[in-house]
């Protein structure tokens, strides 16, 4: 059971190779990769959410030459163009449901070119990666080697139902928040210590969208 994860940066490429990529390895995958959407030749280049159509045919052709291998998505809803399946609809329904219709709706077109697709489980992560790190405020604080953070980073996350609410303008995403009070948190040596700190175990707790993801992968090697 190998698993490829598309990300949008290197942040994401990071956290899943650092750290979801082990967790996945004690549930049964014998191999679990990131992979920043575009070509290789562009790497410096990629970062965000591409277009639907040019991820779409990416998959495609990785569906195509490797029939052995799974893939899954960590876009954020957040930055993801309107022209995503299911993207501008999602607008309108209630937070719980958002990243789910969205996904649906990117499988359903993925099948139209692919009819019975089983290979590919997408997820849409609502904001950032970074509000998965407001799970353990105290935690974050002392990854930053900064634990006289805690109580206002602490104060942006009790203003919401769980760290997966925290909020989508461009001045109030979850990064965002953190640059205002750490101008200067670097997104990705600072956001791994951050999320190896604050435990997968405790995000799932605190984040049920990200569980219910990590649930239906590690149900791709109990049920393949």
């Amino acid at each position: 059971m190998r698993l490829r994860v598309h990300v949008e940066g290197r942040t994401e490429e990071a956290f899943v190779n650092g750290l979801l990529a082990p967790y996945l390895g004690h549930h049964g995958f014998t191999s679990a990769d990131a992979r920043i959407m575009g070509g290789a030749r562009q790497r410096g280049k990629r970062g965000g959410v591409r277009s639907w159509e040019s991820f779409r045919n990416e998959l495609t052709r990785q569906l195509k030459n490797d029939r052995h291998l799974l893939h899954t998505s960590m876009v954020d809803f957040y930055g993801m163009p309107a022209a995503w399946p299911g993207r501008m609809r999602a607008d309108q329904l209630p937070h719980r449901d958002k990243g789910k219709h969205v996904a649906e709706r990117v499988l359903a077109d993925l099948r139209e070119i692919r009819p019975g697709e089983q290979r590919f489980v997408p997820f849409v992560t609502m904001h950032e990666f970074e509000a998965l790190l407001f799970s353990d405020c105290q935690a974050f604080a002392r990854a930053l080697e900064l634990p006289s953070l805690a109580g206002s980073l602490l104060a942006i996350r009790n203003q919401f139902e769980s760290p997966e609410h925290i909020n989508d303008a461009p001045e109030t995403a979850p990064s965002k928040r953190i640059l205002a009070l750490h101008p200067a948190y670097a997104k990705v040596a600072q956001g791994m210590t951050a999320a190896r700190t604050v435990t997968l175990s405790t995000m799932t707790k605190q984040c049920p969208h990200f569980a219910g993801w990590l649930r239906r992968l590690e149900g791709l090697v109990r049920d393949p």
